[in-house]
């Protein structure tokens, strides 16, 4: 073999692993998110399992939430400080045991405490594989991995209530709740021992002085004060708004006295200097409001307005998956070319197939919702390949790699975030506008996230707006 060749087969051979840590990254995330919408159609088996009351079921679904993104932020920090792939695998067994604690559980409150569990390794694992793959793709191969992994998003939160109500109907609804949880088991033992295989060398990055103790204190009261009421939906928690101001204020000043005095905090301000991942990640953040309310008011319209079963309303949302696994793979090959223009054209079709699937169910389609919304949530689910996967890659693009895990943990914790508004404003306003009708309630919590992924398109526009003022060197 000449030296031309050789050095064509190591090339190959690390084109390959860059593959294969990809599939392992996107087994993991696909595992951790379709964790917050599988369980929804399951609540319904887990009350007549464990005689569990509305409170226990409430928190079965928010304690999940609040503490995947609780932890986001420290745990992309901590990856970047002991390595990414130490933490994949450290992460990834907490999740696969977690989630078998919660599929064995003997009461509400076990099951509760799985489920807080489970959250905590999801938000510790996520940062780690955005900062992977970061880490292991460049340039047109580095939107093509985010594009895969947009799919991976978008496919496991609409097809959730699909898969979770398969599962209920083959295990019995005794039981069948179980399985949607221990379902996590086979394939966390499986992706556990291809990461010990395959994850790169594990790398640190930055300085391995001490923890910022203050700063991980501040920040986790202040996301605890802020995700609390939202994830609760209560009137008599607003008040904690108030202390996750104050708490979040003075995280911001002890991180920037932090690094004036040369140390490494928490999260580097200076992030959000760069403009890019300022605009990319309120972007996110209010599209999340919009993308994650959609899937809640349309799975409770169509199992308890028109009495479909958790799987014929699984598979009235699946043109949504199917839509965005199609754009979002066919859009990371083209994001570099296009930026964020694209994340914009994606916005306006997700604009367009949302409010057409407003109007025809405000005529009252009766059982047939499903099969004629089919088209408009198509092109919804088509326009949001479009947005989540490239939004990713534009925003992350500038940013140091050593930082890369940080970046990604805030990001998603604005995600997580968005996630909750948009959650507790849609149900609030549709089970408000319940006593007049579910078509009534529909439309209300539509035009919810509509309203979200339009302030989302604002945002996108006010971007390009700036940039043509001020262009960037």
């Amino acid at each position: 073999m000449t030296h031309s060749e050789s050095d064509s087969a190591r090339t190959g051979q690390a084109q390959d692993h860059r593959w294969r840590v990809l599939g392992l990254c996107l087994a993991a995330g696909f595992m951790t998110l379709l964790d917050v919408s599988i369980v929804n159609v399951a609540l319904p088996s887990i009350q007549q399992g464990l005689d569990a009351s509305p409170t226990a079921l409430s928190w079965v679904v928010s304690g999940y939430a609040l503490t995947f993104g609780l932890v986001l932020v420290p745990a992309g920090k901590l990856g970047d400080r002991i390595g990414r792939s130490r933490m994949f695998v450290i992460a990834l067994l907490a999740f696969t045991v977690a989630s078998v604690l919660a599929g064995a559980a003997q009461g509400a409150t076990w099951l509760v405490v799985a489920r807080l569990l489970q959250g905590t390794a999801g938000g510790l694992l996520n940062p780690q594989i955005l900062g992977l793959m970061q880490q292991e793709f460049r340039g047109h191969e580095r939107g093509k991995a985010f594009g895969a992994f947009g799919a991976v998003v978008g496919v496991s939160t609409a097809i959730g209530p699909l898969l979770g109500g398969l599962i209920i109907q083959l295990a019995g609804s005794e039981h069948g709740w179980r399985w949607v949880f221990l379902v996590n088991l086979p394939i966390g033992v499986v992706a556990l021992v291809l990461a010990m295989r395959f994850l790169p060398r594990n790398v640190v990055h930055g300085r391995t002085e001490g923890t910022d103790i203050v700063g991980v204190a501040l920040l986790g009261t202040g996301m605890v004060c802020l995700l609390l009421p939202l994830v609760e939906g209560g009137g008599d928690v607003w008040y904690l708004f108030v202390a996750a101001v104050v708490l979040l204020g003075a995280f911001v000043f002890w991180e920037h006295r932090y690094r004036l005095a040369g140390r490494s905090p928490l999260v580097n301000l200076r992030l959000f200097t760069n403009r890019r991942y300022t605009f990319g990640s309120g972007l996110g953040t209010v599209y999340f409001a919009g993308f994650t309310g959609i899937f809640f008011v349309l799975a409770v319209y169509f199992q308890r307005g028109l009495g479909y079963t958790a799987l014929e309303a699984g598979l009235a949302l699946t043109p949504f998956a199917v839509g965005s696994a199609v754009s979002a793979a066919l859009s990371g090959r083209i994001v570099h070319r296009f930026g964020r223009k694209l994340v914009l054209v994606g916005l306006v079709g997700a604009l367009v197939g949302l409010l057409a699937t407003d109007l025809l169910l405000a005529t009252g389609l009766g059982a047939a919702a499903g099969l004629i919304t089919a088209l408009p949530l198509l092109v919804a689910g088509a326009g949001s390949g479009m947005v989540i996967s490239p939004n990713q890659t534009v925003t992350l693009s500038e940013i140091d790699v050593a930082h890369g895990g940080t970046a990604a943990g805030v990001q998603q914790t604005g995600q997580r975030i968005g996630s909750a508004l948009g959650i507790a404003t849609a149900s609030g306003l549709f089970f408000r506008a319940l006593s007049d009708g579910y078509t009534a309630a529909i439309s209300t919590g539509l035009i919810v996230s509509v309203s979200f992924v339009g302030l989302a398109l604002l945002v996108g526009l006010a971007e390009l707006v700036v940039d043509r003022l001020r262009p960037i060197a």
